[in-house]
């Protein structure tokens, strides 16, 4: 039997959740992603729509890369959402 989802390394699970929707050019989850990082919040109390992803699903998956590259260490609560997040993703979405 195949490693479960929620035991591989937090990386490879996103790296998965990642290649997945954007083979699927799932904006909604990566819209989805950016809300759940820290800061995300901030910017949106200063007039900022999380409700709005601009560009294409290529610029879309590039920010949400370059954002989880600039934030290596999000804590404990927010990796554990994230975790079950893409877990559940692939899961639904035929990924592995």
């Amino acid at each position: 039997m195949s490693e479960a989802l929620e035991d591989l390394p937090f990386d490879e699970l996103r790296h998965r959740a990642f290649h997945t929707a954007e083979k699927h050019l799932d904006i909604a989850f990566f819209s989805s992603v950016f809300s759940h990082m820290p800061g995300m919040h901030a910017i949106e109390g200063e007039g900022g729509d999380l409700g709005s992803t601009g560009g294409t699903i290529i610029e879309t998956v590039k920010a949400a890369r370059e954002m989880f590259a600039k934030n290596p260490d999000i804590d404990e609560d927010t990796e554990a959402l994230l975790r079950a997040k893409f877990a559940t993703y692939l899961r639904d979405h035929g990924g592995n």
